[in-house]
């Protein structure tokens, strides 16, 4: 480093100069190209080589600049949108692009009658993704767990994805958007499989699109698919055992699932097995 000058006598300065324009002239002489910026007698000096790549074959070192293009760089990706977890391709693909609701209940085997259930919602189609909104929740399913092809009286819930479009029960509704049938005739009695009291299972009920024409009462009795297919799929209240058919979750998770769905989000349930889902 250099002495400031300030402090440095002027016979040590002269040196040091004269031994830099030497140091200087024998780089130059070696063909090595000049440094930018620096002039070496009035003469255009050569710019740096960039990444090491060499000027044209016989080239003198004060010849003309040589630009070099600038390698493009490669565009950012574009983060992908967060898919529903748990689901395989062709349960994604079953899931329509306007749906922003997905209420995904999975049974932990195709024999199993106990379920997870989670409600998810996006933005939009080209939003961040899926995110949980509601969940996970304990739910259970039909007695003998979950079927692809539903028939009526096989105690198994149908796999698969259906819209939600109506909702009803015995009680006044929590403050919803579905459409709500309020009625008497969903009152219940009589035990369930375990044992257990059945009376008040359909105080809050959400209608399940499987064999019924959507947008109507759950009691509507209408079935597409024929009587042997089955039908009154609903999301109901819970009763602490397993279902004909249908799923349950306790009772203030019913009136939190009333309070979020969103006809205007075109919410659907996606349900079934792990393994089936993962398909």
């Amino acid at each position: 480093m250099p002495v400031p000058p300030s402090r440095a006598p002027l016979p040590l300065r002269l040196p040091h100069v004269v031994c830099s324009l030497v140091l200087l002239a024998l780089l130059t002489g070696c063909g090595a190209g000049g440094f930018a910026g620096t002039d070496m007698s009035g003469a255009a000096t050569e710019r740096a080589r960039i990444d090491g790549v060499p000027g044209p074959p016989g080239a003198a070192a004060g010849g003309p600049s040589r630009e070099v293009p600038p390698v493009p760089s490669a565009p950012a990706a574009s983060p992908q949108p967060t898919e529903l977890p748990g689901l395989g391709p062709k349960t994604r693909a079953a899931v329509p692009a306007t749906a922003r609701q997905a209420f995904v209940v999975t049974g932990d085997s195709v024999d199993s009658n106990r379920s997870t259930a989670v409600l998810y919602t996006r933005d939009g189609p080209a939003g961040p993704g899926w995110r949980a909104t509601l969940g996970p929740w304990p739910a259970h399913n039909a007695l003998n767990g979950w079927t692809g092809e539903h028939w009526e009286g096989d105690l198994r819930s149908p796999v698969g994805v259906f819209t939600l479009t109506a909702a009803g029960g015995r009680l006044a509704p929590p403050d919803t958007a579905l459409p709500y049938d309020l009625s008497p005739d969903f009152a219940v009695t009589g035990e369930g499989f375990h044992g257990e009291p059945l009376e008040g299972s359909f105080d809050y009920v959400v209608a399940i699109d499987y064999n019924r024409l959507p947008g109507t009462s759950p009691l509507d009795h209408t079935r597409p698919l024929g009587e042997e297919r089955g039908g009154g799929i609903w999301v109901h209240v819970d009763h602490g055992g397993p279902t004909q058919g249908c799923v349950s979750v306790t009772e203030d998770r019913m009136k939190e699932l009333l309070g979020t769905l969103d006809p205007a989000m075109a919410p659907v349930i996606v349900m079934g097995d792990a393994e089936s889902l993962g398909r």
